[in-house]
């Protein structure tokens, strides 16, 4: 049974495009499996897949193979559309919403010190990073902003609490140098 089970879960997880909730995956066996029968074979199939060039990991929308680094870099000129770039204003409100969720457009502003423009906020919804989970109780019933599971998925983590500390990314802040109103 549980060999069975194994192969069912790798196949499926190697053949799905997407990550693969755990109820999802003890859904696929008759029976059902259990969640402690479940944490086992993933251990089983991690360990398995462990110094290849896929890895088997849990995301917060699932689990999932993905590409280790190596691999990933060296196969990058196979692609031939690049990933795209993402300007100074829509990674600063990305940060924003991310580590003060939920927010308003009004908060983002008064953080940020300039107007967030339409654009930004439909780029990162778009991206599926962004959406509105709800409206904030005062005049004009502004949305309120957070961050998806799609978001987290993309950056691999499994929840907020692993987002590095403010204090650590103090380093990576670059005084502005162009106009901040254009953004």
């Amino acid at each position: 049974m549980a060999l069975q089970a194994e192969c069912l879960l790798e196949a499926l997880l190697l053949t799905q495009n997407r990550a693969i909730t755990e109820r999802e995956l003890r859904q696929q066996t008759e029976p059902m499996l259990h969640q402690q029968q479940l944490d086992v074979i993933m251990a089983v199939l991690q360990q398995r897949w462990r110094d290849r060039g896929l890895a088997l990991v849990k995301t917060a929308e699932g689990w999932r193979f993905h590409a280790v680094a190596e691999v990933t870099e060296r196969l990058e000129h196979l692609h031939a559309e690049k990933p795209p770039r993402y300007s100074r204003a829509v990674m600063e409100t990305l940060a924003i919403i991310a580590y003060q969720q939920p927010v308003t457009r009004g908060d983002i502003e008064a953080i940020r010190g300039v107007n967030v423009s339409s654009q930004v906020i439909q780029t990162l919804t778009e991206r599926g990073w962004i959406e509105c989970i709800g409206h904030k109780d005062s005049l004009g019933k502004p949305a309120l902003w957070a961050t998806t599971g799609q978001f987290l998925a993309d950056v691999q983590l499994q929840d907020l609490g692993e987002l590095p500390p403010l204090t650590e990314l103090g380093h990576l802040i670059v005084p502005e140098t162009s106009n901040p109103a254009a953004e």
